[in-house]
């Protein structure tokens, strides 16, 4: 690059270039002059000002909260406007509120970015180090969704962990009753269903004759009454017995807060302002339907998914799409599970990120190739720990068997990478479609398992007959009577 600029100059214009150069400033531009840095802990924050901000720059406060209160007055008299503090568990979160309360710039800043420089042992030079660097920028803001959002996050994380101790105690019912050898998940696919809450229910109540227990199961069951009879003979050990009552008891208990984490979640949802849709900014936002298939699509529209296992008992897609004004469940591979995630881990401001490629690459669904001296070390996506995309991911995963543009475009991605990366790549399409209904609040219309194959198969044709030009052949397609 250099020689490029330098070999159209003679020795005198070279020798001026370099003092050019040389006299110019190397330094970085102060981007928040107003600016300190606070290292979180425990029990303690540790707090660096400027030193020409007050005789003692660097502070110890506690994290009670007449001390938080304490420290956001020292640094507003201090003439501090921004601050920057790492996201250490969840230490950060209450001094975070704290200070956006009182009218400060937070930065909260991912540990891995601050990390690099030897030899700092001590708190007081992790939060000057942060001091040093904040002012000019180097510290990356974290996403951090508004306070509504994070309510609905709360809840439906709260909800989350109660759904997987549901499956926990599912999985500890039938390992209790295979020690007994009731081989009753050998017959029926679901413990937690209608058959089976009711067997085990009439087993906890007394009930042993395998031919009475046999009797409660549902007519739709595949197995016949003999083989739910011969699977209900156990051995009936009281220690078992107890254990088993105990998981339904639990099981009981965590269906409701699950209920109680709904009704929160509800109420909580209907504070949210309706948002009309919007005409679409993009006068083509996805390709467009032939006439038939328009036609066809408008007579048969696409059903919102609900969610699997654990539904919400109450209509959720229905408040989705009235707090976002697009129905994000149209989107095969999206039930409301999935929106519900997406939304509360993102927000419905999709104005936070440039575009649909920085949204996806923060989701870590982008590719991250390590290359040097054009040599590749390592390829693969970034390893990021995000809700949304994992939702995402599971999502994706449905589309095998999907009968759309978006099943048969997996099952090729599928075909030809491999499952774990034909996933990442559906995962981030989805990532695209949900960012433009969100962002444009544009209406996705799948355009069918037809227009797929024959697109792909034009592409296909259009590539043979690139490759026989290139060896001077040419290949005539069969006329069709």
């Amino acid at each position: 690059m250099a020689t490029t600029r330098t070999s159209g100059l003679n020795r005198k214009q070279r020798r001026e270039l370099a003092r050019r150069l040389q006299a110019a400033d190397p330094g970085l531009e102060v981007m928040h002059p107003h600016a300190a840095g606070i290292d979180v802990g425990n029990s303690t924050h540790y707090v660096a000002v400027r030193p020409d901000r007050d005789p003692d720059p660097v502070r110890r406060f506690d994290c009670f909260t007449a001390d938080l209160h304490r420290l956001a007055d020292w640094l507003q008299h201090c003439g501090v406007t921004t601050v920057a503090l790492q996201s250490t568990g969840v230490y950060w979160i209450p001094i975070y509120e704290i200070l956006e309360a009182h009218g400060f710039e937070v930065y909260l800043v991912n540990a891995r970015h601050t990390k690099n420089l030897p030899g700092r042992k001590t708190d007081v030079q992790e939060s000057q180090w942060l001091l040093k660097l904040h002012p000019y920028g180097l510290l990356r803001n974290s996403f951090h969704p508004s306070a509504e959002i994070r309510v609905v996050r709360t809840y439906w994380r709260q909800r989350g962990d109660h759904v997987r101790a549901v499956s926990t105690c599912i999985q500890r019912m039938q390992k209790v009753l295979t020690q007994m050898n009731i081989q009753l998940a050998n017959v029926i696919s679901d413990l937690s269903g209608w058959t089976g809450q009711r067997i085990v229910r009439a087993i906890l109540a007394g009930e042993r004759n395998p031919e009475t227990l046999a009797a409660l199961s549902h007519p739709g069951i595949h197995a016949t009454h003999a083989e739910i009879a011969k699977s209900l003979e156990g051995t009936w050990q009281p220690d078992l017995l107890f254990v088993l009552k105990q998981e339904v008891d639990l099981y009981d208990t965590y269906q409701l807060r699950i209920a109680e984490c709904d009704q929160e979640l509800e109420r909580h949802l209907k504070t949210f302002a309706d948002k009309p849709p919007d005409p679409p900014a993009d006068p083509e936002p996805f390709p467009t339907l032939a006439p038939s298939d328009a036609r066809a699509h408008q007579h048969h529209p696409k059903r919102r998914r609900k969610a699997g296992s654990h539904a919400p008992q109450f209509d959720l897609g229905r408040e989705l799409h009235r707090i976002s004004g697009v129905d994000l469940t149209r989107i095969d591979g999206i039930d409301v599970g999935v929106a519900q995630t997406v939304i509360s881990e993102v927000g419905l401001d999709m104005s936070r990120w440039e575009d649909e490629d920085h949204f996806a690459s923060w989701l870590g669904l982008c590719p991250d190739n390590r290359i040097t001296g054009g040599k590749v070390l390592r390829r693969g996506t970034r390893h990021v720990i995000n809700r949304a995309a994992t939702a995402l991911r599971l999502g994706a995963s449905t589309l095998l068997r999907s009968q759309s543009y978006l099943g048969a475009q997996y099952r090729r991605f599928r075909g030809k990478l491999g499952a774990p990366k034909a996933i990442t790549a559906m995962a981030h399409k989805l990532a695209v479609l949900v960012y433009r209904m969100l962002r444009w609040g544009h209406a996705y219309v799948d355009k069918g398992l037809q227009y797929y194959e024959e697109r792909h198969r034009q592409q296909q044709i259009h590539l043979l007959k690139k490759r026989a030009a290139k060896l001077g052949l040419q290949i005539v397609e069969p006329q069709v009577a």
